[in-house]
């Protein structure tokens, strides 16, 4: 029996293991529709509010569940709407596979209704894309997508389909391809010896551990290592959850947004152990001058990053898992670093009095909704200051349990990304910590919730300003607050909720948080989503140690 292209194309997302898509409908894509309302039994369809939100929907599935996500978008302005939340995806190394509808062969380059050239607008934001122009090879790019998306260095694809494509009929499917079997392996003993060296005549070792830690469900492993090596652990933004948080050995967040004691080992190691980070611009305070005492390990299965900003005086490119299992043999269990309690000192050793002057604090609202969730809970955030609190504050234990767009910076990200953490979890509680700012930015996308009944808990941090610009405002030009004060821009947030079926509490101070927390938690538990709005004063900042960063 020939099959459409549209049925080509369901078959191959399911044989490959799809069973969720977040899409919006439109002209070029109809027969995808009709065909998904046929296998509506098999592979699920969630409508979003916005093209860019089913990117980001996309994007907070795959970073929750390890496995890849799905979006779906017409041709033209349905295509461009994906691309801003595809590129936050390969900033962040995230498997989504992108597919949009197009105009037939024909009309191609010839200015038609609703055309663009979307794979070469995200040529510079995909880890591949392709343009199929024969039905025959559908299913053998959509198995290719998934493999270039899932293995190595993780991130989005794109796979543009003519209209004339999508309907056009051949006789047979390629075979699936298992693309869990393709892995790489490009280090060898040698580079394995050279880092136990340098990490045996090291005396003040520490570990700075990445995204690729939990992408390469390294986590237990670098545990094992810095218990062997009694060394901090110090994390980047996509790195939290990879180490305990309350473990002894965890600093915390490293760089300019980081804490004192991860950013004082930087600067007192005399080793850095790179595990699966890259050394941002928000790590680096200068590069010049960036650990002068300590040598480096870098490990990473992308060799693209290392050297690529700081030269590593021992490389290694591969698997991390890998890496580390054969690592951790070669250390021998005497050995014994000379941190002196150092660690403990600078962990201690700061006190936030900011936290007495004001009558409800970011920490205070984040540590109690750690509380009420539980260690299991999916945390997502989207970009500014309580980005920042929360990757301070929450206590974070497992991997995969935080979300937030950290290379693009995304505002915007969050409720998207929420409602696909939570459709990929659905027995974890999610909670999305917002800025007034970003939430006016995909406050649409609480119509996802209410239709598709997702308990998401969305706490708004309501202080009236994009916070994080108003404090670099104030301290690097001198209080001159320009555009970025949204007294009279920002709606009521109650109200919005209520239009939306979403029931919103407001709260000012501690008492009122709790019994706005404790209410939410009732509405969570019958399956609909809660909202807090949470009112706090202007000049909270978030913590910005740029002249500590190592």
């Amino acid at each position: 029996m020939k099959l459409t292209g549209a049925k080509i194309l369901i078959e191959s997302l399911l044989r490959n293991g799809a069973d969720t898509i977040f899409g919006y409908p439109g002209g070029a894509v109809l027969d995808i529709y009709d065909e998904l309302y046929k296998y509506r039994k098999h592979i699920r369809h969630i409508l979003v509010s916005h093209e860019q939100h089913a990117a980001h929907a996309a994007d907070g599935y795959a970073r929750s569940s390890g496995r890849a996500g799905v979006c779906l978008a017409t041709s033209g302005p349905g295509a461009t709407n994906l691309v801003t939340g595809i590129a936050t995806a390969f900033a962040d190394s995230v498997p989504v596979i992108a597919i949009t509808g197009n105009v037939g062969i024909p009309f191609l380059g010839k200015d038609s209704f609703q055309e663009v050239d979307i794979a070469g607008i995200t040529m510079p934001v995909v880890k591949h894309n392709w343009i199929v122009k024969d039905v025959k090879q559908l299913a053998k790019i959509i198995d290719e997508a998934f493999i270039v998306a899932l293995s190595g260095r993780p991130g989005p694809v794109l796979i543009d389909i003519p209209k004339d494509i999508i309907g056009a009929r051949c006789d047979d499917i390629v075979p699936a391809v298992n693309v869990r079997t393709i892995k790489r392996q490009v280090f060898n003993d040698d580079d394995i010896e050279r880092a136990a060296s340098l990490i045996k005549e090291s005396r003040r070792p520490m570990l700075y551990a990445g995204g690729g830690v939990i992408r390469s469900c390294a986590g237990d492993d670098v545990k094992k290592l810095a218990e062997l090596l009694n060394a901090p652990v110090a994390l980047s933004l996509m790195g939290m959850g990879a180490f305990p948080g309350e473990h002894p050995l965890c600093t915390g967040l490293i760089g300019m947004h980081g804490t004192i004691a991860s950013n004082k080992a930087g600067q007192e190691s005399d080793l850095i152990i790179v595990l699966g980070a890259r050394f941002s611009d928000r790590v680096i305070n200068s590069i010049k001058d960036f650990a002068k005492r300590a040598k480096i390990i870098h490990i990473d299965i992308d060799p693209a990053e290392i050297n690529k900003n700081i030269k590593a005086d021992v490389c290694i490119t591969g698997d991390l898992k890998a890496v580390l299992t054969g690592l951790i043999k070669k250390i021998p269990g005497s050995y014994s670093s000379q941190w002196n309690g150092d660690i403990d000192k600078w962990k201690n050793g700061v006190k936030d009095e900011r936290l007495e002057k004001t009558a409800l604090h970011p920490r205070f609202v984040i540590q109690e909704t750690a509380r009420a969730l539980g260690e299991n809970a999916v945390i997502v955030t989207d970009v500014g200051q309580h980005q920042i609190w929360t990757s301070q504050y929450y206590p974070f234990v497992h991997p995969r349990s935080f979300l937030s767009s950290g290379g693009m910076g995304t505002m915007g990200f969050g409720l998207g990304a929420a409602a696909g953490a939570k459709i990929a979890n659905p027995k974890k509680p999610v909670v999305l910590f917002t800025g007034d700012g970003c939430f006016r930015m995909n406050s649409a996308e609480m119509s996802t919730l209410v239709k598709y009944r997702l308990p998401v808990l969305i706490i708004i941090f309501n202080n009236k300003t994009l916070g994080m610009l108003r404090q670099w405002q104030a301290s690097f030009y001198k209080e001159r607050y320009y555009e970025t004060d949204l007294d009279g821009y920002c709606p009521d947030f109650i109200k919005l909720a209520n239009a939306y079926d979403v029931a919103g509490f407001r709260v000012t101070d501690e008492l009122s948080f709790n019994e706005a927390l404790c209410k939410c938690m009732e509405i969570l538990k019958r399956g609909r989503p809660a909202l807090i709005d949470a009112v706090i004063g202007k000049d909270i900042q978030a913590c910005m140690t740029r002249r500590e960063s190592i």
